[in-house]
């Protein structure tokens, strides 16, 4: 009996000498220790918006964001990318008035550039997403766009043997799933800083402006009062502080009625029919066409709609009442063709080159 229970006791240490478990290591289980990344940015610029989620990116994070940003196969027919209606050459923004999404059915409004999206904190024209993280998730599941169901395209990319690895690095654990994704995408895109254009040299004292630039700056910066003979282009009450925006939502008078209601759509709120977000103007001369459903094609169609033809919609914002003219009633700036020539010599100097040339935010496999 003795001999019995001694051979079965040996069986069992021998058995478990030998489980596979403890003698080859868990691989999916090690861990990887991303390396931070830093993001830079002038000292004149506010802090983002996100400190938290800026001091948790990791350079890892960033490259896998790039890769996922330009890769088609994100969408349902491996067709369309984030970069399909954002080119890097016009600031990660569209030439096309409403982009094309899958199987070529047209969008619903302007693709907005991604110029310094760290500063963003309303996202889309109507500000249906409060952070990257959300924001970044929608165009992928939308049915016009992109028409990817979230499960289905977890493991999509984990079929496709490179993004496992990647995901590891990034994150420091194997694992994809979609927060994942969406905090991959968003630290990529705010690493894409832009803070090298003539406008940010002039700020830096590395270089002076032309005189027309430089009357077109005042004039953007200046609120009109026509009783003092204060001549201004009543453009930075918007587009206000060096990220060339205010972060809000208003109405610009673009039409008395209109078709698309933007932030109301979102929020139910009357006073907000027909507002829409105040983007920043930096790279402005690269985005054309021009407002949230693209209808200007030129920054001289912009000029001209703020200087004669902004209509009195019931939400049309206070501040467009500010002008150059006698009349009180009037919403005519009533600028003059060599001042509007100045605004936009002006708004050429915020065009960054350095920012749609830049190779660590080109399609890495191009």
């Amino acid at each position: 009996m003795k001999k019995v229970i001694c051979l079965l006791f040996f069986a069992l240490w021998l058995f478990s000498c030998n489980r596979p478990d403890e003698q080859i290591p868990n691989q999916s289980q090690e861990e990887y220790i991303p390396k931070p990344y830093v993001l830079e940015y002038p000292s004149y610029f506010p802090a983002p918006f996100d400190t938290l989620a800026v001091k948790q990116m990791t350079v890892e994070g960033v490259q896998l964001g790039r890769m996922l940003f330009y890769d088609v196969r994100l969408s349902k027919n491996n067709t369309i990318s984030c970069a399909s209606c954002h080119r890097m050459d016009k600031a990660f923004s569209d030439p096309a008035p409403k982009s094309l999404g899958i199987n070529g059915q047209q969008g619903l409004r302007n693709s907005m550039t991604l110029t310094n999206m760290a500063w963003v904190d309303r996202f889309f024209w109507d500000g249906r997403a409060d952070n990257l993280e959300n924001q970044v998730l929608i165009p992928i599941q939308d049915p016009i766009e992109m028409h990817s169901q979230l499960p289905d395209l977890v493991q999509k990319l984990n079929g496709i043997p490179e993004y496992g690895p990647m995901f590891k690095k990034a994150f420091g654990t194997s694992g994809i799933d979609t927060s994942r994704i969406a905090k991959a995408l968003s630290q990529f895109l705010r690493s894409m800083v832009s803070s090298n254009s003539r406008y940010d040299k002039y700020l830096r004292g590395e270089i002076n402006l032309s005189p027309q630039e430089l009357l077109g700056r005042n004039l953007f910066y200046t609120h009109p009062v026509f009783t003092t003979n204060l001549r201004g282009g009543n453009c930075g009450d918007c587009h206000s502080g060096v990220l060339q925006t205010d972060h809000t939502f208003k109405n610009n008078g673009l039409d008395l009625v209109y078709q698309d209601n933007g932030l109301y759509n979102v929020t139910g709120n009357p006073a907000h029919i027909a507002k829409f977000r105040v983007p920043s103007l930096r790279n402005i001369a690269l985005t054309a066409p021009y407002m949230h459903d693209g209808r200007f094609n030129t920054l001289q169609e912009v000029l001209l709609h703020y200087n004669e033809h902004v209509q009195r919609h019931p939400n049309v914002d206070p501040i467009m009442s500010g002008t150059n003219n006698p009349d009180p009633n009037s919403l005519e700036l009533l600028l003059t063709s060599s001042e509007r020539a100045a605004i936009i010599a002006f708004l050429h100097t915020l065009t960054d080159s350095t920012f749609i040339s830049n190779p660590a935010f080109s399609n890495p496999n191009p």
